[in-house]
């Protein structure tokens, strides 16, 4: 079974890389954004949410990491940000372990590694999805 489903109206749906370290989460913000997100971005027609993440955290951090490293953590959904009012995120998000240097790239204009007490910072389905990494004992 395909884990594409079609969006909503309304609806954005992407999938992302989580990449902790040192209890601390990898975010990007896109030059042309003013909140931090996961290295991901929306599939292209016929890949799934795995291949989307890999393929993004790639072109967005220079990181390789392969559809089948990456385990399936929470599906979060959220008021889009940077969007029409009314406009919701469906972001899938997998975890996978990597030891190698992010470096911004593409669309990137910064990155960096975020505890719970940089929520404000984030958009707001990366605000939730910091609640689910300490609840997973994860982050701080």
């Amino acid at each position: 079974m395909s884990d594409i489903r079609a969006a909503a109206v309304g609806e954005v749906v992407a999938a992302a890389w989580v990449c902790v370290r040192d209890r601390r989460v990898l975010v990007v913000r896109a030059k042309n954004s003013d909140a931090f997100y996961l290295p991901g971005g929306k599939p292209e027609p016929g890949e799934t949410h795995a291949e989307a993440a890999a393929r993004e955290t790639l072109e967005e951090v220079g990181i390789v990491v392969t559809a089948d490293q990456l385990r399936l953590f929470r599906t979060i959904e959220a008021p889009a940000h940077n969007r029409p009012p009314g406009t919701r995120v469906r972001l899938v998000c997998f975890l996978a372990e990597s030891d190698a240097t992010p470096e911004a790239a593409n669309e990137i204009a910064e990155l960096a590694w975020f505890t719970s007490a940089d929520a404000p910072r984030c958009a707001p389905a990366i605000r939730l999805l910091l609640d689910e990494l300490v609840t997973a004992g994860l982050i701080d």
